[in-house]
């Protein structure tokens, strides 16, 4: 009996520890509780700002203190110009109705504009939006950025890919693990500070991507930004990354949200 006791007290007191240890770490660490020794980052709101509730992100860019957005949906997929400050539409292409529209990104003059299931690439003159020219791809599109010289390209699945831009030609390609883990589903990209940013379908956080060989270097938590109970329905993800090259302010939204959110990462 007296055993049983001591026994039962030496484990009440180690599942205390345990348990205040966790909570230590949770609450002043950035590294989340389990094997994963990935740090998460936190992120507070700076600023925010309208966004067209109708529009159902798949790519954000910003350039030359202009921001560009492409959405989706069939019959409803647009490239645009928008007014960062008021959410005002100043410029707008539809894609054909037929056409799933998705991740966008510039390089040079020309605007890039992935297809969802279409295996096709829209180029579009950066100044006016008209069409310039397209390029074939033989799998999904989903996410798309640039390092400068190369396309990088996310397709759903854990892979991304770098592309050559004037040919579409693949250069090569990394397999994005947490650990053994290979993470799919990585939607919008966004190329930060020589790392690729992408967003997880159906998920409220940022993966920091290594673009030497696709370790997730980081997470980036934004599960406080747009409860998930203010949503209308599940579709309704985080989606869409965008870094001001000159001010190096990061702005994030989501399919349909009403909002435009400029965040500051708290590391």
């Amino acid at each position: 009996m007296e055993f049983s006791f001591m026994l039962g007290l030496f484990f009440s007191r180690s599942a205390c520890l345990f348990s205040l240890t966790a909570y230590s770490l949770a609450f002043f660490g950035c590294m989340p509780i389990g094997k994963s020794t990935t740090p998460v980052w936190k992120a507070k709101i700076s600023a925010t700002y309208p966004h067209d509730p109708g529009a159902y992100t798949q790519g954000l860019i910003i350039e030359n203190g202009k921001m560009y957005e492409g959405t989706g949906r069939l019959g409803s997929s647009s490239l645009r110009q928008v007014d960062l400050v008021t959410g005002s539409v100043l410029k707008s292409v539809s894609l054909d109705k037929k056409y799933f529209g998705e991740g966008i990104t510039i390089l040079g003059d020309k605007i890039y504009q992935l297809t969802w299931r279409d295996n096709l690439c829209f180029t579009y003159d950066l100044a006016t939006l008209q069409y310039k020219e397209h390029f074939r791809y033989p799998h999904e599109g989903w996410g798309l950025t640039d390092n400068g010289t190369e396309l990088i390209l996310s397709d759903g699945s854990s892979d991304i890919r770098f592309l050559e831009p004037s040919t579409f030609k693949e250069l090569r390609r990394i397999a994005v693990k947490e650990g053994t883990e290979r993470i799919k589903n990585l939607n919008e990209l966004e190329y930060i500070d020589g790392e690729i940013w992408a967003n997880i379908w159906y998920e409220d956080r940022i993966a920091r991507i290594s673009p030497t060989d696709g370790r997730v270097l980081g997470w980036i938590d934004l599960s406080a930004l747009y409860p998930k109970s203010l949503r209308a329905d599940r579709d309704q993800v985080l989606n869409g990354i965008a870094q001001d090259p000159m001010t190096k302010k990061i702005y994030v939204t989501g399919k349909n949200w009403p909002k435009l959110f400029e965040i500051e990462i708290m590391k």
